[in-house]
């Protein structure tokens, strides 16, 4: 068990460009605010107007708190192009700048520009199955 610990901590280094979580399941729904209303009422997800937040703590780091967006798209919304898949999956990143360099270097398909928000930096990428990902560096 300490072995794995120290493999953990090691690969933590704070500055590689690497996925670190999921940060959001994303899908699409004939009628979105339905399948909130369902889930809220069956199944106890606390919703608004962009789906739910889940959050949750880090291991090594229990003073951060991490976030799960779920949320539900009007089917056939434009967010998911070019990809014709009926989902999307966000993934927290670090050093997103890193990591999209990487990603070229790799010819993946960057769709678009680095973003920053309030709330962190995004950029659109498609995987060798044609699924349009999200990544996304939180604050």
């Amino acid at each position: 068990m300490e072995d794995l610990k120290s493999q953990t901590d090691s690969s933590l280094n704070e500055n590689t460009p690497k996925v670190t979580g999921i940060g959001g399941i994303f899908f699409f729904s004939e009628n979105p605010q339905e399948t909130r209303d369902w889930y809220a009422k069956n199944l106890g997800l606390n919703v608004n107007e962009w789906g739910s937040t889940f959050e949750s703590r880090k291991i090594n780091k229990p003073d951060e708190i991490s976030s799960l967006q779920w949320s539900p798209f009007k089917k056939g919304d434009d967010y998911f192009s070019p990809s014709q898949k009926e989902f999307m999956i966000n993934y927290q990143v670090q050093n997103i700048e890193g990591l999209v360099d990487n990603l070229k270097q790799n010819g993946v398909t960057v769709l678009d520009n680095i973003e920053t928000f309030d709330y962190g930096k995004f950029v659109h990428i498609m995987d060798a199955d044609g699924n349009k990902i999200e990544l996304w560096e939180p604050v």
